[in-house]
């Protein structure tokens, strides 16, 4: 156990109650709000970052002591379900026995080393949070990535990432046969199957074999803990690299102020593995003691999230404003949540009928959050502070966020301006390390004292931001962030294509979709419009991930370029969205 937090166990292990307080003084906490309370005050910049430091060893074998001590209520850690009748319950103690024997795993049957790269490419399973813990116990770097990959995205990654293993499903196991002859770094393949495959190692056998005994890496703070893909907005998708503290104890207090997470609560974030919203959730739940509930949830369907959250005691609902838009249209008085009591939402714009409706018919507020791949939590409206319909809420400590003109000089409130965080003297300990392999973009991303995000915004005399816009081009189609390069790029593989521009238009329901400008090939300039769109469509859907297939399509004699020859998508986006406000487009947020 660590120095910094041996005496408050043992404070924990020999008194089930706590500490009484003496005569006329207001009593300590108990034991493990002050654990909790010495985490936040690190995540605040309140306290110093210590020079070691691993979640698994330092935060959940911690919370398996406390449950054994009779600190907590008696809720599972971890609590997956599947709608057929399936659960998986662990307690922390449960989880953490799980995790050393994946550990165990990672180490022996496929000799990874603390610093490899393991690519985590599975659906919601409870294998996804099992192997993410067993990364941080062996110093694995763990790299989530979505289902939908296809050959094509599967083998860029693992090239670019030097990923050592991989672990996924039956569904991708094949794609992953395709390509792995391409990529040499690529050693061990584990499948979670209740079958087998030639040249795969089957996770759940080796895990039912595995000794429960394991002894966690001793991590320093700044070791890495996780690499993410962004979307790919301006090029092929950059790596942004988060270490053991800026993930592991960043979010601590977010999840207390903004999600209000105690130990009593069950959190069920609909997110899919592969979003930065996953790890979001995994590092506020567990450091506040809270369940992580999960549904296996093979397709979105508003009326089984309704149904669910009338099922189970689920406490605390986190879903991206599309699924809220979604929930507000069926009838909300047939459903009785008799646990739901804070709902928060993020990733993009949260319109403000969506909130009243919600808020009209359940009784709960939203409290939306904003923030990147790249940071924790740079906005948000916490519990208790008075919201503002349409804002991003307030900055979000330990970050001190202004907007600041194309110099990095502060704006005065409510000028437009950029984003930014400041990272000068001091950098932010929950801040990305940098953008693995690309000390270019690295480099660029900032700007005198600040770190740029990309994004346009005002703040108001009060300190609310209000979001103007993006300075990229990104596709936000219902919490699924989509590069137009790389949509431009798969279009660029069709003969059919001389070029093309991509770019956002307007939905109902997605808020946003992709639109893609084609200029024909003349061989193509007399084909069937509506033909020709359905097969470069599903060129697309062969090419890239599926859910960036255009779902609109326009045939055009010319783009519009600058004197240098550069598409102006600014103009097709424009042209597309008219005098309708374009939704929030800011990074995937909790």
């Amino acid at each position: 156990m660590r120095l910094w937090l041996r005496e408050l166990v043992l404070q924990a292990l020999r008194n089930a109650r706590g500490i009484c307080g003496s005569h006329g003084q207001p009593p300590p906490l108990p034991v493990p709000e002050k654990i909790v309370a010495t985490w936040e005050a690190i995540s605040l910049g309140r306290q110093p970052v210590p020079e070691y430091f691993n979640f698994a060893h330092d935060v959940l074998d911690v919370w398996s002591q406390l449950e054994k001590a009779g600190h907590r209520p008696p809720i599972p850690a971890f609590w997956w379900v599947d709608g057929a009748g399936a659960e998986v319950k662990w307690s922390f103690e449960e989880l953490a026995e799980q995790s050393r024997k994946a550990a165990n795993v990672l180490e022996g049957a496929c000799g990874l080393q603390p610093g490899d790269r393991m690519m985590l490419v599975l659906p919601r399973l409870p294998e996804w949070w099992l192997v993410s813990v067993a990364c941080m116990r062996t110093g694995t770097i763990m790299i989530p990535a979505i289902s939908q990959l296809t050959e094509k995205d599967l083998k860029f990654r693992l090239q670019a990432s030097r990923a050592k293993a991989i672990i996924t499903s039956d569904h991708l196991a094949p794609r992953v046969d395709a390509i792995s002859s391409d990529c040499p770094s690529l050693q061990t393949k584990l499948l979670v199957s209740d079958s087998y495959r030639p040249g795969w190692m089957n996770f759940r056998e080796l895990l039912w074999e595995a000794s429960t005994e394991h002894n966690c890496a001793r991590t320093r703070s700044q070791d890495p803990v996780a690499v993410y893909f962004t979307s790919g907005t301006t090029g092929a998708p950059k790596m942004v690299e988060h270490t053991q503290a800026s993930y592991g104890l960043g979010f601590v207090a977010s999840g207390r102020r903004w999600v209000a997470l105690t130990k009593s609560d069950i959190f069920w974030n609909t997110t899919d593995t592969a979003w930065v919203k996953a790890a979001w959730t995994l590092f506020s739940a567990w450091p506040n003691g809270s369940c992580i509930f999960v549904h296996e949830l093979p397709r979105v369907d508003a009326k089984f999230i309704l149904n669910t959250l009338s099922r189970f005691p689920i406490t605390t609902l986190c879903c991206v404003p599309t699924i809220f838009r979604l929930l507000v249209q069926e009838d909300l008085s047939r459903y009785q949540f008799q646990s739901l009591r804070h709902c928060v939402t993020g990733g993009e714009a949260l319109t403000p009928d969506v909130r009243e409706k919600w808020k009209n018919q359940t009784g709960l507020e939203l409290h939306e959050g904003y923030g990147q791949s790249e940071t924790v939590l740079i906005c948000a409206n916490p519990k208790g502070m008075k919201i503002k319909s349409g804002s991003m809420g307030k900055a979000s400590p330990p970050y001190d966020v202004q907007v600041v003109d194309e110099e990095g000089n502060i704006l005065p409130p409510g000028e437009e301006g950029n984003v930014a965080i400041r990272v000068r003297p001091t950098r932010p300990f929950c801040f990305f390390t940098c953008y693995l392999d690309n000390p270019e973009k690295t480099a660029a991303s900032e700007r005198g004292d600040f770190y740029i995000t990309g994004d346009r915004a005002h703040m108001d005399k009060d300190g609310y931001f209000w979001f103007m816009g993006r300075d990229d081009d990104v596709i936000n189609s219902s919490s699924y962030r989509i590069g137009p390069v790389e949509v431009e790029s798969a279009l660029a593989e069709h003969p059919a294509v001389l070029e093309s521009a991509v770019v956002s238009s307007p939905d109902p329901i997605r808020g946003e979709v992709v639109k893609a400008f084609i200029v024909l090939s003349p061989a193509y300039s007399s084909h069937d419009p509506e033909k020709l769109t359905q097969e470069l469509q599903e060129h697309v859907k062969r090419v890239t991930a599926p859910y960036k297939y255009p779902r609109k399509m326009a045939f055009v004699s010319e783009l519009p370029k600058t004197v240098s020859g550069k598409i102006q998508r600014s103009k097709l986006r424009n042209q597309e969205w008219g005098n309708e406000k374009q939704p929030q487009k800011g990074p995937i947020s909790l």
